[in-house]
C-alpha cells in the first residue's frame, strides 16, 4: 500500500488512540480510511501507488460530501456536522488541493492542447486534465471550470 499515506494513518490511529475519549471520533475516520484503501489493494491485487491511495481518499471524501448535501437539504445539522468532521479527518492524508488560478492553467493549457473550441468538446478537455490533477481537485470543479471556460468565460 502507499507507504507513505498508510504510515501516517497508522501514526495517527495511534494517537487517536492515545487520546482516549477526544480522539474517538478521529480514529473511527482513520479505521474506515484503513479499510477502504486496505480493500482497494485486495481489489487490485498489489500495493496501491500514493496516487491510487489519494484516489481512494478523495473518493471516500466524496461520499461524505454527497451525503451532507442530501442532510443538509433535509435539515439535519447533527448528521452535516458528523460528515464535515470526517471530510476535515480524511483531507489530511490528501495531497495538497490546486488553487483556482492553478486549475485555471491546467485548464487552459489542455484547451489549447486539445484544440477545443465549445461546450461539445468538454470530454476531450476532461479526460486531459483529470489525468493531470487526479487526486489534487475535485472532479465537480474541473467540470464546472472548464465548461466556464469552454463557453468563453
Amino acid at each position: 500500500m502507499a507507504d507513505g499515506v498508510e504510515d501516517r494513518l497508522r501514526e495517527d490511529m495511534k494517537a487517536a488512540l492515545r487520546a482516549g475519549p477526544d480522539g474517538r471520533r478521529a480514529l473511527s475516520v482513520i479505521r474506515l480510511a484503513r479499510a477502504a484503501l486496505q480493500n482497494a489493494a485486495i481489489e487490485k491485487r498489489r500495493p496501491l501507488t500514493d496516487e491510487e491511495a489519494a484516489e481512494v481518499l478523495a473518493r471516500e471524501v466524496k461520499q461524505r460530501r454527497e451525503a451532507a448535501e442530501e442532510y443538509r437539504r433535509l435539515g439535519r445539522t447533527a448528521e452535516v456536522e458528523r460528515l464535515e468532521a470526517e471530510i476535515a479527518v480524511i483531507e489530511r492524508y490528501l495531497p495538497e488541493q490546486l488553487s483556482d488560478d492553478e486549475l485555471g492553467r491546467i485548464i487552459t493549457e489542455a484547451i489549447e492542447a486539445t484544440g477545443a473550441s465549445g461546450p461539445r468538446d468538454l470530454g476531450k478537455v476532461m479526460g486531459k486534465v483529470m489525468s493531470e490533477v487526479r487526486g489534487r481537485a475535485d472532479g465537480r470543479r474541473v467540470n464546472e471550470l472548464v465548461r466556464k471556460l469552454l463557453a468563453g468565460g
